[in-house]
C-alpha cells in the first residue's frame, strides 16, 4: 500500500528524470540548475526541442537548460524570489530577454497528487464502468479530448465511463505518461455538468489506478478554475509547477494548429 511519501518520491525520481537532475535537487532550500537532459524515461508528452525548464515542489526552482540559454536561465532564478518567476511581471523580463536569442515560454502548469489520506469514492446516480484500450476506438470524438489523446492512442491505458440508460455522459481517461504515473483527464457533456460526475469518475479512475500499483497525477492551467475545483474536490493537491521555454517558431507552430 502506497502512502503520500511513496507518491511523492516516485514524482521527484520521475521529475528527475525529465530535467537530467537528481531527486533530492527539489528538496534543497537552493535554487538549482543543471545541463538539461531529456532522460530515457522522461514523460512521453515531452518533445524536442527544448530550451530549458523550470520545476519547483514549493522549495526552490530547478531549472534544466540548454547551453544557449544556461547562463540567463541562472540569471533569472536567482534574480527573483523562486515562486516569482513562474508569473508576471517577472516572467516579462524573462520573455524579453529570451527574445533576441529565438525562444520564448511556451507552456506553464500546476500538478497535483492525491491525498491518499482522505481520497475515497464519490457517489453518483448513474452507472459506472472501467474501460480499456479495447473500449476506446470509437471514443477519440472532440467531446472525449481531454480524457482521451487521439494522436497519442496508444498511451491511452484505462478509464472509467459514466452512462445514463446506456448513453456515455461523462469519461475520465488515463494516459501512461512515464512508467509509474498515469496522468488523468476529465469531460462530461455540457448537459451533465454541475452533478458531480466529473468528480465521482475522477475519484474512481485514480483509485484504479493506485489499485494497479502507479501514481494519478493531475494537471490544470492556473486559469482553468472548473478543473482546479475539481482537483480540489477528489482530493488532488498541488504538488509541483513547471514552465516550459521552446524556440519560438514552435511556440507559433503550435499556435497556428489552435486555429
Amino acid at each position: 500500500m502506497m502512502t503520500n511519501q511513496d507518491l511523492l518520491r516516485i514524482a521527484m525520481s520521475q521529475s528527475a528524470e525529465d530535467l537530467g537532475c537528481r531527486p533530492d535537487d527539489f528538496l534543497s532550500d537552493k535554487n538549482v540548475i543543471v545541463p538539461f537532459k531529456l532522460g530515457d524515461n522522461a514523460k512521453k508528452y515531452y518533445s524536442l526541442p527544448i530550451g530549458c525548464n523550470f520545476v519547483s515542489y514549493g522549495n526552490n526552482i530547478v531549472a534544466s537548460a540548454n547551453e544557449e540559454l544556461y547562463d540567463l536561465a541562472n540569471t533569472y532564478i536567482n534574480k527573483f524570489h523562486f515562486y516569482h518567476c513562474f508569473e508576471n511581471p517577472n516572467m516579462y523580463w524573462f520573455n524579453n530577454e529570451l527574445s533576441p536569442k529565438g525562444y520564448g515560454v511556451c507552456f506553464m502548469a500546476e500538478y497535483y497528487l492525491p491525498d491518499l489520506r482522505t481520497l475515497k469514492a464519490l457517489p453518483s446516480d448513474y452507472e459506472f464502468r472501467v474501460l480499456t484500450p479495447a473500449d476506446f476506438k470509437s471514443l477519440y470524438l472532440p467531446e472525449w479530448s481531454n480524457a482521451l489523446c487521439k494522436d497519442r492512442k496508444e498511451l491511452d491505458v484505462l478509464g472509467v465511463g459514466a452512462y445514463d440508460n446506456g448513453k456515455l455522459i461523462g469519461l475520465s481517461g488515463c494516459s501512461e505518461d512515464a512508467k509509474d504515473m498515469w496522468q488523468i483527464g476529465i469531460d462530461v457533456l455540457p448537459e451533465y455538468r454541475r452533478k458531480g460526475i466529473a468528480s465521482a469518475l475522477t475519484t474512481r479512475l485514480a483509485l484504479e489506478i493506485l489499485e494497479r500499483d502507479k501514481v494519478p497525477f493531475y494537471c490544470t492551467a492556473w486559469s482553468n478554475l472548473r478543473s482546479v475545483r475539481n482537483a480540489y474536490k477528489c482530493s488532488f493537491v498541488p504538488t509541483w509547477v513547471e514552465m516550459t521555454v521552446k524556440p519560438i517558431d514552435k511556440i507559433e507552430e503550435i499556435n497556428s494548429k489552435e486555429n
